[in-house]
C-alpha cells in the first residue's frame, strides 16, 4: 500500500487522515447501496419473544410505497393541495410518476371533468376506462394516496386545468338535489280584549310555502289564508312557478307567476314565461363588477393589487403578458395600485381606474333577460300581455353598454344607455327610454295617444381621504307625455290614480345616498334623500332620512331622524318629523347572553315614547326571552310586552303578551318545515329555498355544528334549513353527542348545492356494540399478528387488523355473526369465527371474549 507523506504546517495530523477518507469512502460506497435497495418488511420482526415466526403473507407491505393493500378507502381528495372533497374510491397497484409500483386511484374521465381538468387536451384519455393511468395520460400529473392521513393528493399542471376563477366550483359538482315534497309553514294567532267595554277578538294568519323537486325543476307556491271575527275568512293562492337551472347559459327558465327584473325597467309582477341571467352561478370573484388588470412581467414576478392602501390580490405569474380577471374585495372606487415585483429586485408600478355603479359589469360579461306573460296587478287591476327584453355587455376600457324594449297592446317603449368607470372621477351611467303610450282616462274613455322621454342619470363615487361613499341617481321626464308600462296599463282602472290628469305625472325625481366613515372614531354616518316632483305646478314629495350609529367595548347605539312631506296635488298636505334614539348594552345573566337596552322616540306632533327592554338567550342559543316596559305622553300612557321563543329540531315556537291603554293581546305562533323524501318525512325548523338534508341512518339525537336546535330524529335525519347555492357548504355532525353504541365514519360532508335544491349529506355510521375479541386457530394457537378480520354480511365494510397476540379490536357489531379471517391466500391461512355478545352488564368498558377459528 501507497502512503502519501504530507508537509508544511501539520505534519502531525497526517496519521488521522489515512483513516478518516477510508472511512468516508465505505460510507459512501454504503449509501450507493442502500440507494438502489428496495425497503423490504421482514415478518421474523413480529416474532416476540418464544413465539413461533409469523406466517402472515405481509408481501403487500414489502414494498414502502404500498403502505396498505389495494380496495376501497376513504379519503380527502386534495387537487394541488386544495381540499376538494371526501369520498370512497378504489385504489389499485400501478406504477406511479416515478415508476415505481404504488396504491393508485381509480378515477374516470368523468370524476377528472368534475374536478375541473381540460380533458378534451388530453387525447391519451380513455373515456371508457375505470382507473386512468394518470402519470401517462397527462405529463407531469401524478397521484399520492398518503395512507397514514388518508388523503389522496393529485397534482395537476396548471396548463391542464380549465381556466378557473377563484372559489370556482366546476358545474359539474354542482348538486340538483333529491325528489322532494316540502311545505313551509308560518302560523300566527292573537286573542284580544278592549279595555273599555271588554271587546274580545281573535285573528289568526297562516303562510304556505309549498315546493316539489324533481332533477332540475322547482315548482313553488305560495299560498295565504287569514279568518278573524270581523273579516271572515279568506284564502288566496298569492303565486305558483316552474323554474330551473339553464347551466350553458348561466340562466334561470322561470314558467308561471314572477317578476320582471329591475336592472333597466321598472319591475312588473306577472304570468308568463322568463329567461334571465343568474349572477349567483358565478362565483364570488366575479361578482359584481371588476377592471381587467393586464400587464408584462418579464420574469417569474410577484404581483400585488392594492385599492385604497389595502392589499386585496396577490399572486405569482411567469414571464410575459399576465391578465387579473377575478379580483374580488374591491369597494366602490378607488384607483388600483399594481406593483410587478422581478426576480431581479426591480418594480414595475401599474395604475388600474375603478369606480363602479351596480348596472357596470366586467369585462366580456353578458346580462340579459327575455320575459313574456300577463302582466298580473293588483286585484283591482286590468290583466294585459307584454313583451320585454332587456341586454347588458361589459365591454373593454371599463364600458358597459345595455338596452332593451316593451311592448303591449297600448304601450311599447325602448331604453339605451352606457356606463363607464371613470377611476377617482368615480362611476358615471346615462340612459333615456322613449315610450309610446296610449292611456284611459279614469272614466275608462281612450286618450290620444302619447309619447315622451325619460333620462336617467347614476354616479357613484368614493372619497378615500375621507371615507365618503356618495351615490347619485336623477330622473328628468322630458316631455309630459311619457308614461311607464305599469302606468299605462293601470290607467282607466277602478280605484287607481287617474295617470292622464298631468297633477299626478312625475316631471323629475332626485335620489343623494352618502355614507360617512369616522375613521378613528366609531361608528358612520348615512344620508338619504328622495325628492319628486310633480307637473302642472302641483307640488312634490320630499323624504329625508339621517341616522349615526355606532359601538364602543360592544355597547352600541344609534340616532336617527326622518322627515316626510307630502305637498303633491288632491292630497292633504302633511310634514312627519321624527327622532329616535337607541343604546343596548350586553352582560351576563347566569352566565348566558343578555342585553338591556333603552329606546325613546319623538315625534313633531309632540308625542313622545321612551321604552326600557331586557332580552336574552339560553340553553345554547335556542330559547330567546324578552321584557319590555314604555310610556307614552299625552294621555296614551303605559305598555309593556313579554316574549318566549323557542328554536325545537321540528319546528320555532314562540309566544307572547302585551298591553296598551286600549287593549291586552295574548299571541302565539309556529313555524317550521315539512319536508318529504325517500327516508320519509323529516319535520324541521323554517326552510329557506335550498337546504341540505342530514342522513345518517340510526344515528338519533345528534347536533348539527353551526346550527342552533337542529339535531338527528329518531331515524337520523335532520334538515340543514339554508345553505348558500353554487358554493360549497360543510355540514358537521358533533361527534360528542353519538350513541356509545353509534360511531360515523365521517363526521364533515361538503355539498354544492344548485338553487332552491334539496340535497343529501349522507353518513356512513356504524351502529352496534364494541368487542375486544382473542382469534385462535386450531389447536389455540393466536391468529397470526397482521391478519384481516371482517364482518360478513355487512352492509359496509367492517374490519380491522389483528394485533398482538391474535387481539382485534371491532365496532358497530351486531349481537351475533361470523367473522372471516385471512392472514394468506392458501386454505391454510385463512378461518371463520362464530361470536356472539355477553350478556349486558352494569360495569363499563368494552367486552372481551375469545373467538375458535373452524
Amino acid at each position: 500500500m501507497t502512503s502519501t507523506t504530507l508537509t508544511g504546517d501539520l505534519p502531525n495530523r497526517a496519521p488521522e487522515l489515512a483513516p478518516l477518507a477510508w472511512q468516508i469512502g465505505c460510507l459512501l460506497l454504503l449509501w450507493s447501496s442502500l440507494a438502489k435497495a428496495e425497503y423490504v418488511f421482514s415478518p421474523n420482526l413480529l416474532q416476540i419473544g418464544d413465539t413461533p415466526k409469523t406466517d402472515v403473507d405481509l408481501s403487500v407491505f414489502s414494498n414502502q410505497s404500498t403502505q396498505a393493500p389495494p380496495g376501497e378507502y376513504r379519503v380527502d381528495l386534495f387537487l394541488n393541495e386544495k381540499k376538494i372533497d371526501t369520498r370512497t374510491l378504489a385504489f389499485t397497484l400501478q406504477k406511479d410518476a416515478p415508476g415505481k409500483t404504488a396504491l393508485q386511484p381509480c378515477l374516470s374521465v368523468a370524476d377528472l371533468t368534475a374536478l375541473g381538468i381540460d380533458t378534451a387536451a388530453f387525447p391519451a384519455l380513455n373515456a371508457q376506462a375505470k382507473c386512468i393511468d394518470l402519470a401517462h395520460a397527462i405529463p407531469h400529473a401524478s397521484a399520492e394516496f398518503q395512507f397514514s392521513h388518508q388523503q389522496l393528493k393529485l397534482s395537476i399542471p396548471q396548463i391542464a386545468l380549465k381556466n378557473q376563477a377563484r372559489g370556482y366550483v366546476p358545474p359539474e359538482r354542482w348538486d340538483n338535489g333529491v325528489p322532494a315534497l316540502f311545505s313551509n309553514y308560518g302560523f300566527n294567532g292573537a286573542q284580544s280584549r278592549g279595555r273599555s267595554g271588554g271587546q274580545r277578538d281573535s285573528s289568526y294568519f297562516l303562510s304556505l310555502r309549498n315546493g316539489a323537486n324533481l332533477g332540475a325543476w322547482r315548482l313553488r307556491n305560495y299560498s295565504i289564508w287569514t279568518r278573524d271575527d270581523r273579516g271572515g275568512t279568506h284564502f288566496n293562492a298569492v303565486h305558483t312557478y316552474l323554474q330551473r337551472d339553464i347551466v350553458r347559459l348561466k340562466s334561470q327558465l322561470t314558467l308561471g307567476d314572477t317578476t320582471t327584473p329591475s336592472n333597466i325597467f321598472d319591475s312588473l309582477p306577472f304570468r308568463g314565461v322568463q329567461l334571465a341571467s343568474v349572477d349567483m352561478m358565478y362565483p364570488d370573484s366575479l361578482q359584481g363588477y371588476s377592471p381587467v388588470v393586464r400587464g408584462i412581467a418579464r420574469s417569474n414576478a410577484q404581483v400585488t393589487v392594492r385599492q385604497n392602501g389595502q392589499v386585496i390580490d396577490q399572486r405569482y405569474v411567469p414571464p410575459g403578458e399576465f391578465e387579473i380577471a377575478d379580483l374580488y374585495g374591491v369597494s366602490g372606487s378607488g384607483d388600483l395600485n399594481v406593483t410587478i415585483a422581478e426576480s431581479d429586485g426591480s418594480q414595475q408600478q401599474l395604475i388600474v381606474p375603478f369606480a363602479s355603479l351596480p348596472v357596470l359589469q366586467r369585462e366580456g360579461r353578458l346580462s340579459h333577460s327575455i320575459t313574456a306573460g300577463q302582466y298580473r296587478p293588483n286585484e283591482n287591476g286590468a290583466r294585459a300581455d307584454f313583451f320585454q327584453a332587456t341586454l347588458i355587455y361589459g365591454l373593454p376600457w371599463g364600458l358597459t353598454v345595455y338596452g332593451g324594449t316593451q311592448l303591449a297592446s297600448r304601450y311599447r317603449s325602448l331604453a339605451a344607455g352606457f356606463g363607464k368607470n371613470m377611476g377617482n372621477a368615480g362611476a358615471l351611467s346615462l340612459d333615456v327610454t322613449q315610450g309610446w303610450s296610449q292611456l284611459r282616462a279614469a272614466d275608462h274613455t281612450e286618450q290620444n295617444d302619447s309619447q315622451g322621454q325619460m333620462w336617467r342619470l347614476r354616479y357613484g363615487k368614493s372619497f378615500d381621504a375621507t371615507g365618503t361613499r356618495l351615490t347619485l341617481a336623477g330622473y328628468q321626464y322630458a316631455s309630459q307625455g311619457f308614461a311607464t308600462l305599469q302606468q299605462t296599463l293601470n290607467s282607466g282602472v277602478d280605484n287607481a290614480s287617474d295617470f292622464s290628469n298631468l297633477g299626478t305625472r312625475t316631471r323629475s325625481r332626485q335620489e343623494l345616498t352618502i355614507q360617512q366613515g369616522l375613521g378613528t372614531l366609531s361608528g358612520s354616518l348615512a344620508l338619504n334623500l328622495v325628492s319628486e316632483q310633480f307637473r302642472g305646478n302641483s307640488g312634490k314629495r320630499q323624504s329625508i332620512n339621517l341616522g349615526y350609529n355606532g359601538s364602543f367595548k360592544g355597547v352600541s347605539y344609534s340616532l336617527n331622524y326622518s322627515q316626510n312631506k307630502n305637498h303633491a296635488a288632491n292630497t292633504p298636505h302633511s310634514t312627519d318629523r321624527v327622532v329616535a334614539l337607541n343604546l343596548s348594552v350586553p352582560f351576563n345573566l347566569w352566565s348566558q347572553p343578555a342585553w338591556v337596552s333603552y329606546g325613546m322616540s319623538h315625534s313633531n306632533n309632540g308625542q313622545t315614547t321612551h321604552t326600557l327592554g331586557l332580552n336574552g338567550s339560553a340553553a345554547d342559543g335556542t330559547l330567546d326571552w324578552g321584557l319590555s316596559q314604555g310610556y307614552t305622553n299625552q294621555g296614551q300612557g303605559q305598555s309593556g310586552n313579554a316574549s318566549l321563543a323557542y328554536r325545537a329540531p321540528q319546528a320555532l315556537l314562540s309566544t307572547g303578551f302585551s298591553h296598551d291603554s286600549n287593549q291586552q293581546r295574548l299571541s302565539y305562533g309556529a313555524q317550521g318545515g315539512v319536508l318529504m323524501h325517500a327516508g320519509g318525512v323529516t319535520l324541521s325548523q323554517p326552510l329557506n329555498e335550498t337546504v341540505v338534508l342530514v342522513k345518517a341512518p340510526r344515528a338519533a339525537g345528534v347536533n348539527v355544528l353551526n346550527n342552533a336546535g337542529v339535531k338527528t330524529d329518531r331515524r337520523g335525519y335532520a334538515v340543514v334549513t339554508y345553505a348558500t347555492p353554487y358554493r360549497e357548504n360543510t355540514i358537521a355532525l358533533d361527534p360528542s353527542t353519538l350513541a356509545d353504541d353509534v360511531e360515523l365514519t365521517l363526521t364533515s360532508k361538503t355539498v354544492v348545492p344548485t338553487q332552491g335544491a334539496v340535497v343529501l349529506a349522507d353518513y356512513q355510521t356504524k351502529v352496534g356494540s364494541r368487542l375486544m375479541m382473542t382469534l385462535l386457530q386450531a389447536g389455540g394457537k393466536p391468529v397470526p399478528f397482521g391478519a384481516q378480520a371482517a364482518l360478513q354480511g355487512a352492509a359496509e365494510v367492517n374490519s380491522n387488523i389483528v394485533g398482538d397476540g391474535g387481539q382485534v379490536y371491532l365496532t358497530g357489531m351486531p349481537e351475533s355473526g361470523v367473522l372471516q379471517v385471512q392472514w394468506g391466500a392458501q386454505p391454510d391461512q385463512q378461518c371463520r369465527v362464530n361470536y356472539r355478545l355477553p350478556a349486558p352488564t352494569a360495569e363499563p368498558g368494552v367486552p372481551m371474549i375469545n373467538g375458535q377459528c373452524l
